[in-house]
């Protein structure tokens, strides 16, 4: 009951997370389920993330629709240039030492926050659509991003978010709700991939979800108010990151020595 109880509270934040930034629901999903409930496998944790991440990611994705903040075209260009390569990436992971994909998982993000606190005063285009000039960068970074959701095992938003902005010149808030149907889509394929080699525990899968729906709804509420002022949503985004990044650093350094 407790296991169940905890899975609850952790998918209601990542479901918070995800609706806030548009990205890092299996940034806190891996951790809290190997730290926090207690799954024994890295890679069992890592494939019921991905699950629980993708229909987190598909119910806030409704939700920002909803209030108007997702580009479709952009959106559904960087999932389709994706989903390949989140296939061949979760491949190449599943072969990997559980705590040292985790290891690199943690330094990936180091990198991703610095580039995001670097960039955070860029307002973006509101108006952006996709064209001759920025689809070509929209297939080149969902390809990467792709794999790399699908080697990590994660639904992908913390790469796919400066992704978008990278592409498109998009500004935050429309990147966090575009980047949901990428999240979605790289989130699903992992998921069958795992869930194939039997990686996936589908009574804890369901009950992050019910969790995640109940925290989707207020993380959009605050990114709406967060993206009023310019940069604070891009350095909450990196923040985070960064702070989860040092705790599965040490984490994954001390199981590994």
């Amino acid at each position: 009951m407790v296991p169940l109880m905890l899975g609850a509270l952790s998918g209601m934040m990542v479901g918070f997370t995800l609706g806030l930034v548009g990205g890092g629901g299996s940034i806190l999903a891996v951790p809290l389920l190997v730290y926090l409930v207690g799954v024994p496998q890295p890679h069992i944790a890592i494939g019921t993330a991905a699950l629980a991440v993708a229909a987190n990611a598909a119910i806030g994705l409704a939700n920002h629709a909803r209030a108007g903040n997702v580009r479709w075209p952009c959106g559904l260009t960087f999932a389709a240039a994706g989903i390949l390569g989140a296939f061949g990436g979760s491949m190449a992971g599943k072969a990997m030492n559980g705590h040292a994909l985790l290891l690199l998982f943690a330094l990936l993000m180091l990198v991703i926050a610095t580039l995001m606190l670097r960039k955070r005063g860029n307002a973006g285009d509101p108006t952006v659509h996709i064209s001759r000039e920025n689809a070509p960068r929209l297939v080149a970074y969902g390809a990467g991003s792709g794999a790399l959701s699908g080697f990590f095992g994660i639904g992908g938003g913390f790469l796919i978010v400066p992704g978008l902005i990278a592409a498109t010149g998009m500004p935050m808030i429309n990147a966090v709700g575009t980047s949901l149907v990428a999240v979605t889509a790289f989130g699903l394929t992992t998921a069958i991939s795992y869930a194939a080699s039997g990686l996936v525990d589908w009574p804890l899968a369901i009950i992050f979800i019910i969790g995640g729906a109940a925290g989707s709804g207020m993380g959009i509420a605050a990114a709406r108010r967060l993206s009023a002022t310019t940069g604070r949503l891009n350095t909450v985004f990196a923040l985070m990151v960064i702070g989860i990044a040092l705790f599965m650093l040490w984490t994954s350094a001390r199981a590994l020595l």
